[in-house]
């Protein structure tokens, strides 16, 4: 690096592995991607183990826990010299759940960790989904809310992904004021919210949060982190420089990422600009 490029600066914070069945490659080949992309580090985020075999078909095995402890070790032996690998972990906040979470978060020093209200699982459709598309839409935003207020995680992921259920019908207008209760409710706890670049190639092909919500999230200070939401290392990065001017457009001066738990903020210009001194063209 020369004594006027910036140094690398950011990280990819939403990444999985083939532990919870629908994701492909090595943490080392996510690590090669983000060198690729510019990044300075990457943090992985495979689905959380859960009990009882509860929506076992997308996540590890608890019994798995420390193969992906030990995963997430060699990719950060393995990576790129001067690349950085994280452990993280995306866990499902599900009523019910708290106890199993937090002591599951003790069992390794994570990084970071996000929570996530996934609607679509067996489990959640079967306790909350009645019919009535509103009421549920409801059901999931006040459970984001919840999931802040546990204390549990250090981001919300994803966090208007109920947009795609029954897709065609999604009218933001009409959940406004749901919305503006469940952010008001997290600005209080200080939890971190994700912009999510995977949500443009979903049935409602935005990122995660649309437009609106990302406004609204800025004018209440709430922090953003970015991430992909990779299941293939050739995602890593995606869209990154198209969010910021994204998150720009919405507000925000500033983006976060976290290391040992705790939040870094920096300038969404300098991250721009690292991420275009460093990039490379596709091989």
């Amino acid at each position: 690096m020369s004594a006027t490029e910036p140094q690398r600066l950011f990280f990819d914070s939403h990444m999985h592995t083939p532990l919870c069945k629908h994701a492909e490659g090595h943490p080392a080949e996510y690590a090669e991607q983000g060198w690729r992309a510019g990044l300075a580090g990457i943090v992985m985020t495979c689905h959380s183990p859960m009990p009882d075999g509860f929506s076992h078909r997308v996540r590890m095995d608890p019994s798995e826990f420390d193969d992906y402890v030990a995963l997430v070790a060699e990719g950060a032996d393995e990576a790129p010299e001067g690349f950085t690998v994280r452990l993280g972990l995306e866990s499902d906040f599900f009523p019910g759940m708290e106890e199993w979470l937090s002591e599951l978060h003790r069992r390794a020093e994570f990084h970071y960790i996000l929570g996530s209200v996934h609607w679509h699982i067996p489990e959640y459709l079967d306790a909350f989904w009645t019919g009535d598309t509103l009421a549920f839409r409801r059901q999931y935003f006040w459970h984001l809310a919840e999931s802040a207020e546990s204390g549990l995680f250090d981001c919300l992921s994803h966090p208007d992904l109920i947009k795609n259920a029954v897709a065609e019908e999604w009218d933001f207008a009409q959940v406004r004021p749901i919305v503006a209760e469940t952010l008001d409710r997290i600005a209080r706890t200080g939890v971190a919210m994700e912009l999510n670049t995977s949500g443009l190639y979903k049935a409602t092909p935005e990122m995660n949060p649309g437009p609106e919500m990302l406004r609204m999230i800025a004018e209440r200070d709430i922090p953003i982190v970015l991430g992909s939401d990779s299941h293939v290392p050739g995602r890593v990065g995606d869209q990154f420089p198209v969010a910021l001017d994204i998150l720009e457009e919405a507000g925000f001066t500033t983006v976060s990422l976290f290391e040992h738990r705790r939040r870094r903020d920096l300038p969404i210009a300098l991250v721009r600009e690292s991420l275009l001194a460093h990039a490379l063209q596709p091989a």
